[in-house]
């Protein structure tokens, strides 16, 4: 159950629990007691000196170092949150935020508070989403361990650019504004630090306006070390970006690996081929064979996942995808499956008349192989095809809930 705290504090600045105001302050926050309330002091002078009618919340992860207290004294409201995580934080702070547009920053006192300014202007403006970019504004000494700065957000910034076309240039930078409307049409999902990636990139698919703003990044006030683990949470954003990337994970490997295994067996099928020193023959047959198979999973799991992800709300509707259901249906890949068995089943059985009518001194291995791998490829094939196609016709049911009728 989250419960809210309202303290009393002046007009203007933060809000009684029943009132509506512009703008909330957001920080999430885990035992933060040696920043907290120089960050909250600075919000709250923000919005005093800018006359902002606004409110600063405090989204509190479970701390045990009196940082909800720190937080009520100095003016602002706190909510418990129950689940822990950085993106739980955000997101059940968000859901009890007052105002029409919400900055988020962390409570360690690295972001700057006291200029909010082109954030608001911005979401005044009608931006869904504001990013901070601190590569813009600059990034003071010590402030990012190097491997943060050089190889982590680089690195997972351009996997994003590429794999959802984000105009993000900083995708993990932790301070950033967004409409509360908009904030609930992404329905995010995530609890961890990959939160901050599934925002920027739920709003992407969702066509949002997304724009970017230049904001600095200081050497954190604490004594400890940080919440963020880079490996492990790098890590973690990682695989969120390929997980919701089907195309990248699963379908362009998918389809090289197909055509790349296609290939090799319509090359070798007449005989031997050589490069060179180096000669392909039956062996080649064989990992050609494999390719097929492993591409072909590859592409089904693509399909799959982007179907599953679609009905369970985790992305937004692909009329152009669901479009092509018109024509790959149930039917279809049977028809095909089957097509496949039988072009299997009668390769099998002429690499066994084969074997059977010729002088076992006189047989060739080779030769039975190049009919017996096609062959084999051929079966599995077509026993995967109508498996998915199965699979992929219970995914696509229509499901109608129907309520009990009442009896007067």
């Amino acid at each position: 159950m989250m419960n809210v705290d309202t303290p009393s504090a002046p007009a203007g600045s933060v809000k009684d629990s029943e009132s509506a105001c512009e703008l909330t302050i957001l920080m999430p926050c885990l035992n933060e007691a040696e920043t907290l309330e120089t960050c909250v002091k600075k919000a709250r002078a923000w919005l005093e000196r800018c006359q902002v009618d606004g409110e600063v919340v405090v989204a509190d992860n479970g701390s045990t170092d009196g940082s909800q207290e720190i937080a009520r004294r100095n003016g602002a409201r706190v909510v418990d949150v129950p689940v822990r995580g950085y993106g739980a934080a955000i997101h059940y702070g968000s859901l009890a935020a007052h105002g029409k547009y919400i900055i988020v920053g962390d409570s360690d006192d690295s972001y700057d508070f006291t200029r909010l300014e082109p954030f608001l202007e911005r979401l005044r403006a009608g931006d869904d989403l504001v990013m901070g970019n601190r590569f813009l504004g600059g990034v003071k000494p010590g402030a990012m361990p190097w491997k943060n700065r050089y190889i982590g957000n680089p690195i997972l910034t351009a996997i994003g650019r590429i794999f959802f076309k984000c105009p993000s240039g900083d995708f993990h930078c932790g301070l950033r504004g967004y409409a509360k409307d908009a904030y609930r049409l992404m329905d995010l999902r995530t609890t961890g630090m990959e939160y901050a990636s599934e925002m920027v990139i739920k709003s992407t698919l969702l066509d949002l306006k997304i724009s970017e703003v230049p904001t600095t990044l200081s050497p954190d006030g604490r004594s400890r070390p940080p919440h963020l683990r880079p490996w492990r949470d790098g890590w973690r954003h990682l695989v969120f970006m390929l997980l919701y990337s089907p195309r990248w994970l699963f379908f362009y490997p998918g389809v090289a690996l197909f055509g790349f295994g296609c290939f090799l067996l319509a090359w070798l099928w007449s005989g031997p081929r050589q490069i060179g020193s180096v000669a392909f023959d039956i062996h080649t047959m064989l990992y050609g064979s494999m390719a097929i198979l492993v591409g072909f999973q590859g592409i089904a799991f693509a399909v799959l996942t982007k179907v599953f992800s679609i009905n369970e709300k985790l992305r937004p509707p692909d009329p152009k995808f669901m479009g092509l259901f018109r024509y790959i249906t149930l039917e279809t890949g049977l028809i095909v499956g089957f097509a496949l068995i039988l072009a299997g089943l009668g390769g099998t059985i002429s690499a066994y008349w084969t074997w059977n009518t010729t002088s076992f001194g006189l047989l060739d291995p080779t030769r039975m192989m190049r009919l017996v791998i096609p062959a084999a490829t051929a079966l599995t094939l077509g026993t995967e095809v109508v498996v998915v196609s199965f699979f992929l016709s219970i995914l696509g049911l229509q499901v109608r809930r129907i309520e009990p009728s009442i009896h007067s």
